[in-house]
C-alpha cells in the first residue's frame, strides 16, 4: 500500500510518499508524476513515512532524476535509515541530492 500526497506551489511540487513503494505501487507513482512534472522546476520527495523501496520504486525516482535534470531539480527528504540504507547499498546516493 502506498499513499502519495502532492502539494504544488507555483512551480514547485512536493510528493509525501507513505507506505511502501515496490512493484505494486511504483507504476501508479510513475503514472501520477507523468503529469504532475510539466512546468515544475522544484521537486521534493518527503520520505519520512515510506517504509520501504524496492528496484522498481528506485526506478521511478532515478526516471524522475532524469526528467528534474533538464528542467530543475529534485531533492529528497526525511528519508528512513533503512531506506537511506538502500540508497547507499544501490549507489543511489550518489546519483540523488538526499537532505
Amino acid at each position: 500500500m502506498l499513499n502519495i500526497t502532492k502539494n504544488v506551489n507555483g512551480s514547485e511540487l512536493k510528493v509525501i510518499l507513505e507506505g511502501r513503494l515496490d512493484t505494486t505501487t511504483a507504476p501508479m507513482l510513475e503514472a501520477g508524476l507523468k503529469e504532475a512534472l510539466s512546468g515544475v522546476t522544484a521537486l521534493k520527495f518527503d520520505l519520512a513515512k515510506l517504509d520501504y523501496i524496492s528496484s522498481a520504486g528506485l526506478r521511478v525516482l532515478l526516471s524522475s532524476q532524469k526528467t528534474m535534470n533538464k528542467q530543475g531539480s529534485m531533492v529528497i527528504t526525511n528519508a528512513s535509515a533503512e531506506v537511506k540504507e538502500i540508497f547507499d547499498v544501490t549507489g543511489f546516493s550518489d546519483i540523488l541530492t538526499i537532505e
